[in-house]
């Protein structure tokens, strides 16, 4: 499903416009993502969870030049899927 299609999905169900759809789902995103930059987790009870976790440093190889380079350590955003999210997609 493409941003498009969860817009227009999103319309159909909340019974609203396009326009205002698109602008929730950009604000919710953008929430989401403030909430992230500033190191909370974004739980959606029944959904999930967004969360940021740290990678440590570790050795890795360069495709093109099979040469070993250490990859910095790093922050990676994550989500682990709630209970009921598991339960629809496993029915």
């Amino acid at each position: 499903m493409t941003k498009t299609e969860l817009i227009n999905s999103i319309a159909d169900k909340a019974n609203c416009t396009k326009k205002d759809a698109g602008a929730a789902l950009e604000a919710t995103l953008a929430a989401i993502q403030e909430a992230l930059v500033k190191g909370d987790k974004v739980s959606i009870t029944g959904f999930g969870t967004f969360e940021v976790r740290e990678r440590g440093e570790k050795t890795c190889i360069n495709p093109q030049t099979k040469k070993k380079m250490v990859c910095p350590p790093c922050k990676a955003p994550a989500f682990k899927a709630g209970r009921g999210l598991k339960e629809a997609v496993n029915k």
